[in-house]
């Protein structure tokens, strides 16, 4: 790989690697051990930014004993727990690095994985997302739903993966600077990228078992997952058109109104279907065209800015006391 050799540090580090982290007091040390391991091998420049994401166990007093102890070290803490995805954009935030490394704080991701990714950023590609072949997890609970919905993601939106909810993932540092993650959005984002031509790999990692403590996702995220993959297909198909996704809504509603509008008035008072109800059906199709037209507005003249989140705490980087 091209990359800057420890020996020759830069203000800028090669690679930064995000790690969102919600009662993990067990697997911190380990993994911060794995982590300095792996990528000292590869004798590139790093930073590891873990993300607290309201902890309520030890958690946030080992990483903060860690960066102490290691210049390389950030540490952000949210006041509460606010999920994954604001982890996530919370370290996307912060990383200085040319490529940006996401994963998992449970030691089921391999930190040996992180060498081949850089491998194929490094030959070309934006993003390069990790499949998880040989799952270590419970097959009714966690792998029937996930080979389910990656199969439905893959369809609705046109991005073809196997495995869109694994964490590990490697980028370049331009494609995350152009990413504002909101609700469960995080397990969408190769079809987010996709927006941009983002080019991607699809990479076999190895999976773990669970060592510590338990899972924090069940079935009952399933019903999450699919409101987002609705947002995701709307903003897919309709983000530079959003008229048209109006128009979908407004074009059965304005023909029902009419249909029924004629037939009120063709029957005069042997009455079907009362006329108020042809006017609501009228006017809720003039709405959503109305709706769309100013939603174009928006998309033409409108520069969105994400304002930051009252969510961080604290955030230290290492070696200060």
């Amino acid at each position: 790989m091209t990359m800057q050799p420890l020996e020759s540090r830069r203000s800028r580090p090669d690679v930064s690697v995000v790690v969102p982290l919600f009662n993990e007091e067990e697997s911190v040390p380990i993994l911060y051990r794995e982590l300095t391991h792996a990528l000292r091998a590869l004798g590139v420049d790093y930073e590891l930014i873990f993300v607290d994401d309201g902890s309520s166990d030890h958690t946030l007093f080992k990483l903060r004993r860690i960066t102490l102890e290691d210049p390389r070290v950030v540490t952000i803490r949210f006041r509460r727990n606010f999920g994954q995805a604001a982890a996530i954009q919370a370290g996307f935030d912060q990383v200085r690095g040319r490529f940006v490394v996401t994963m998992d704080g449970d030691l089921q991701n391999d930190p040996a994985d992180i060498g081949p990714m850089l491998e194929w950023l490094d030959r070309g590609f934006d993003v390069v997302t990790g499949w998880r072949l040989r799952r270590q997890d419970r097959w009714l609970t966690r792998r029937v739903p996930s080979t389910a919905a990656n199969w439905l993601i893959s369809r609705l939106t046109g991005v073809r993966l196997h495995d869109n909810g694994c964490t590990l993932k490697a980028y370049r540092r331009p494609v995350v600077k152009r990413i504002v993650l909101k609700a469960e959005m995080h397990r969408f984002l190769a079809p987010l990228l996709s927006l941009s031509g983002c080019r991607f790999k699809e990479l076999v990692v190895n999976h773990r078992s669970r060592r510590y403590g338990s899972t924090k996702y069940g079935l009952s995220r399933i019903w999450k997952v699919a409101l987002d993959l609705l947002a995701v297909k709307m903003i897919l198909r309709f983000i530079s058109h959003p008229l048209a996704w109006f128009a979908v809504i407004a074009f059965p509603l304005g023909v029902a109104g009419l249909a029924t509008g004629l037939a009120s008035f063709a029957l005069d008072r042997e009455l079907v279907v009362p006329a108020s109800v042809s006017v609501v059906l009228l006017f809720s199709s003039a709405q959503m065209l109305l709706m769309g037209l100013l939603a174009e507005l928006i998309v033409y003249f409108g520069d969105y800015d994400e304002t930051e989140p009252m969510l961080v705490m604290t955030e230290t980087r290492g070696g200060s006391r």
